[in-house]
């Protein structure tokens, strides 16, 4: 279909994305690096910005494509994992999305509501022309290590099958183990960023590793909206992403000054 077609190369740049979430509020309230949306986005570089239909409008002003998310779960939650539905594709549209995201916890106590709700807004994507962002997390008390290939690749297919035409999952550790995830769909795949990491070097070589890999890029929201300079960050991981850059020479773009971002914006 055009219309997706025309919407997917918004947010995949050659075949490559980087996408920040910043759909945390909903989850955890107005997190540190989330208090004022609109100062931050037009800093970041970045190709798309996923963000809640309450905050969609705070987009507007930005030349990144936006992505609105379509569930979700509060940690105040006796469940925090069971993720519920909150976004139609129509209203998406009428808001001017380019994509629309979910959120999937498989092994949750509440897995078949949420497949149910992937595969019924995979329809309506597909009847409107929207792109549909799916992020899949194995998670649940019979996951022994969320970061395995072996459910990792289970993630990334119950995606397939039910029609995203994008994937966020975990980074499994290692360029060999991912390349055997990527080996099994024919979706691109974004890496998740996970907690806030506090070692640049360490997020950005695991970010070379998974391009490496075949990954199309990243989804990454607190490392790179907590970071002391959002704008640096953003602009080392687009270079990896899209340039090929090692972490060596993207890791020069983060300066040490002692002046951070947010004294900056203050």
């Amino acid at each position: 279909m055009l219309g997706k077609k025309k919407r997917m190369k918004r947010i995949l740049k050659k075949g490559k994305a980087v996408v920040v979430p910043m759909d945390h509020g909903i989850t955890s309230g107005p997190i540190r690096g989330l208090e004022r949306i609109e100062e931050i986005l037009p800093h970041l570089t970045a190709d798309a910005v996923i963000l809640h239909k309450g905050m969609a409008k705070l987009a507007d002003s930005t030349d990144l494509a936006l992505i609105i998310h379509a569930s979700a779960s509060t940690d105040l939650s006796r469940d925090p994992l069971a993720k519920t539905r909150v976004l139609s594709v129509e209203h998406a549209i009428r808001l001017g999305a380019d994509a629309v995201s979910i959120h999937v916890n498989l092994g949750s106590d509440t897995e078949s509501r949420q497949i149910r709700d992937l595969a019924c807004i995979a329809e309506e994507c597909e009847m409107w022309g929207m792109p549909l962002l799916a992020m899949m997390y194995p998670r649940g008390e019979k996951i022994k290590d969320p970061s395995s290939s072996e459910v990792v690749k289970h993630a990334v297919r119950v995606a397939e099958e039910l029609g995203a035409d994008i994937v966020k999952t975990s980074y499994t550790g290692s360029v060999e183990s991912f390349a055997e995830v990527l080996d099994t769909t024919h979706l691109p795949v974004l890496i998740a960023g996970g907690p806030r990491i506090d070692s640049d070097a360490q997020l950005l070589t695991a970010i070379y590793d998974a391009m490496h890999a075949g990954a199309s890029g990243v989804a990454i929201g607190r490392n790179i909206f907590q970071h002391p300079s959002p704008e640096s960050i953003s602009r080392a991981i687009h270079l990896i992403v899209h340039d090929g850059a090692t972490p060596d020479d993207a890791l020069g773009v983060i300066t040490n000054d002692v002046t951070s971002y947010r004294e900056i914006l203050a």
